[in-house]
């Protein structure tokens, strides 16, 4: 009796865990963890390196001395707070469209029957398996020929009408939230003389508002990380982190021509501390935004089904 106690508390039974299966899960999401972190522990140490310990190979992991002006500079040369506001407006104005047109779209889908409605659902799975890239030049004539070009109105008219940055992707989401909604609960609402506008505002969304939060952080996200849509569609009217960060050594050198002589002017010679200080700097709004919405992110993830 004793020995089957204790094999069930070392391996565990049917609806318990036991000790040695949960140490083994610890150490696997430790391991993965590690993996994905690592990267970014190295990249923020880095930044914090000066000149004297970037050449130092004895200088691994602990720096002699934290060079915070790293910092200072990155920001500099990417004029971070301009940048940050024109990222803001860039992925927020585009994927308040997503959602709002992905909302109704996937009600459509969801809860109307109409012609051509398998027809519909075909072409959006179409769409979305073709690469933006065959489509991006007649795409740019056309926006080109609507005076969109250089505007933000490139980013929020496809999104109004259902073609955002992989919207397809959201349309499906809200889909499968709507086709949850029990249909005796519309039906009740119509017999109480509910409109459809009714129903979708008042049953269909407050049901649905985990698709809402992740359909709009998945596309901020993807918005504020798009450098080719945003050198091709909005040119120089929008300067945000992601497409400064791809040409930041240029504008580096420009702020800073480094120098050769004396030791502050060699101090500003473009390196790597101060290289990831600036990719730190533009991934850092996207981390704090996920750690203040990671309990409702997690929630939503888990009931869209979305995984990875």
């Amino acid at each position: 009796m004793k020995k089957r106690k204790w094999k069930s508390l070392l391996f565990g039974t049917y609806t318990k865990r036991g000790i040695i299966p949960t140490i083994l899960l610890y150490l696997l999401l430790i391991g993965i963890s590690f993996i994905f972190l690592y990267p970014l522990m190295q990249m923020l140490i880095i930044s914090l390196m000066g000149l004297e310990d970037l050449v130092d190979a004895t200088v691994i992991w602990v720096p002699h001395k934290l060079a915070f002006s790293n910092y200072a500079k990155a920001a500099a040369a990417l004029n971070f707070w301009k940048a940050l506001g024109d990222s803001i407006i860039v992925a927020l104005a585009p994927s308040l469209a997503i959602i709002v047109s992905s909302s109704l779209i996937g009600y459509g889908f969801a809860k109307h029957n109409f012609p051509g409605k398998r027809l519909f659902m075909v072409t959006l799975l179409i769409v979305f398996l073709v690469p933006t890239v065959l489509v991006s030049i007649p795409t740019f004539v056309t926006y080109q020929s609507m005076g969109l070009i250089g505007s933000l109105r490139s980013f929020i008219y496809p999104a109004l009408t259902g073609f955002g940055l992989r919207q397809v992707i959201f349309i499906l989401i809200f889909y499968q939230f709507y086709r949850g909604v029990p249909q005796e609960l519309i039906e009740s609402a119509e017999i109480d003389g509910a409109s459809s506008l009714t129903i979708f505002f008042k049953i269909a969304i407050p049901l649905s508002l985990p698709a809402f939060l992740i359909s709009f952080l998945y596309s901020f996200v993807w918005y504020w990380n798009e450098t080719g849509l945003a050198d091709m569609y909005l040119k120089d009217s929008y300067s945000t982190l992601s497409t400064a960060v791809m040409q930041f050594k240029k504008l580096y050198e420009v702020l800073y021509p480094g120098g050769t002589v004396g030791l502050e002017s060699a101090n500003d010679v473009f390196n790597k501390g101060v290289q990831f200080a600036g990719t730190i700097l533009s991934i850092a709004p996207l981390l704090i935004i996920y750690f203040v919405t990671q309990k409702w992110f997690v929630e939503s993830a888990d009931r869209s089904g979305i995984t990875g």
